[in-house]
């Protein structure tokens, strides 16, 4: 809180390095000129020209993308003087090998690339403590915002009931691929990616419901909120019966556990629009501990559930990488992270979309092969479940039938050492 007027005081300027230029380093961009003591040092991308073109769109000039380093290769610009590096690629594998070598390098790292924060967040977060930096979730992602609220109403003496976002699902959505998405978002193919320039996988992942296990995943890890019993449900609850219906079902709400990540749902069964919906954004529920504190969330209008013991708040929205900088000045003004992974309880199952024939090669999150389902960690490790965040590339070993959970033993991978290293890690806590 406060960094701006601690920005004040700040005499050198905050030195960063992008890995990954897409549409939400895109959105950092389009907010750069307008930032005080950020400096853009490096800008690492396999396609240069088109990181240099997202640059241009997002209102950089010819003179401020010529002071920036473009590079196709990390280890060409870790001797630089960068402060913070900001890893965006999206590819949990690769993100969690650029991670390691950049806190290991003593260097401070923001993962906008919560897939690799999912399937190596705790052995990045314990590494990181070990080599004195920060290992950071990005501010504007979804799940460090709900964070924000979690810390905020833990700070305050307030159990937190249930957490988590809004979206658009619906179940037929589950087994949308990068074909059919732009359908569901009303877009033409065109539009969409020569246009945009969105990522059909990435998009479908939003839709077909691996973005939103994801990032409660990232939550249940951070927060050491519960895993629903089977997986998301994605009620659809307007912001108002938020307090009212996401509490525990001994109370008249529907969710399992007292203290757990759920996400609701923008349209119903119908695919309908609900009233007040949170499709953009956040919220959390949490409990008054007496009548005193109940008799006071009536005074002040609160938003309650019947009894009046449950209260929720919400942010309507979210801005993305519009929001990144805060990340950055907490990390370079208040040394600490806008949240970070700080145990191993939830995971994201793979389940095959289609039936899949032993030689197949799976595309992982949004794709066309699986779909991500929250599980607990537990579950991951004694079923030796595959997951989503491995997956893409993993060979199938043998025939597996739609909406069946893909084992460990029905595939091939090759990972490389960095992320065996993690992941056993993470299995032997």
């Amino acid at each position: 809180m406060f960094l701006h007027t601690k920005l004040k005081n700040r005499l050198e300027p905050i030195r960063i390095a992008f890995i990954g230029c897409g549409k939400f380093v895109s959105m950092f961009l389009a907010q750069y000129n307008n930032l005080e003591k950020i400096e853009i040092d490096s800008i690492i991308d396999i396609n240069i020209d088109q990181a240099k073109k997202n640059c241009s769109n997002s209102g950089l000039n010819d003179n401020q993308i010529n002071k920036i380093n473009f590079s196709n290769s990390l280890d060409q610009i870790l001797d630089r003087n960068i402060e913070i590096f900001i890893e965006a690629t999206g590819n949990p594998i690769v993100g969690t090998v650029h991670a390691i070598k950049i806190i290991k390098n003593k260097k401070h790292i923001i993962l906008v690339n919560v897939e690799a924060d999912i399937i190596c967040g705790k052995y990045l977060s314990d590494l990181a403590k070990e080599n004195n930096v920060i290992c950071s979730m990005a501010y504007g992602d979804q799940p460090s915002l709900i964070l924000e609220q979690i810390e905020w109403a833990r700070l305050n003496g307030f159990d937190v009931v249930c957490a988590g976002k809004g979206t658009k699902y619906h179940p037929s959505f589950e087994y949308s691929t990068p074909d059919t998405v732009w359908g569901h978002y009303g877009l033409t193919k065109e539009r969409a990616e020569k246009e945009s320039g969105m990522n059909p996988k990435m998009f479908n992942s939003f839709l077909c419901g691996d973005k939103s296990a994801i990032e409660m995943c990232a939550v249940s890890n951070a927060s050491n909120l519960k895993c629903p019993s089977n997986g998301l449900t994605f009620p659809p609850i307007g912001v108002y019966d938020i307090a009212k219906k996401m509490i525990p079902k001994k109370d008249g709400g529907i969710i399992d556990f007292e203290g757990q990540v759920e996400v609701i749902s923008s349209i119903d069964l119908n695919k309908m629009e609900i009233p007040n919906d949170l499709r953009w954004g956040v919220y959390i529920v949490i409990k008054a501990q007496n009548d005193y504190v109940k008799n006071c969330f009536k005074d002040y209008g609160m938003v309650t559930d019947e009894t009046g013991n449950y209260s929720a708040i919400w942010r309507p929205y979210h801005y993305i990488g519009l929001e990144l900088a805060q990340s950055i000045y907490s990390i370079a003004l208040d040394n600490r992270a806008t949240g970070y992974t700080k145990n191993y309880n939830a995971e994201v199952a793979s389940i095959a979309k289609k039936n899949l024939r032993a030689g197949d090669t799976l595309d992982g999150e949004g794709g066309f092969c699986a779909r991500g389902k929250l599980i607990t960690s537990e579950k991951s490790k004694i079923e030796k479940i595959l997951p989503l965040g491995l997956s893409d590339k993993a060979v199938a070993k043998k025939d597996i039938k739609k909406d069946e959970i893909i084992k460990m033993e029905d595939i091939t991978l090759n990972l490389p050492k960095e992320v065996i290293t993690a992941r056993d890690y993470q299995y032997n806590l």
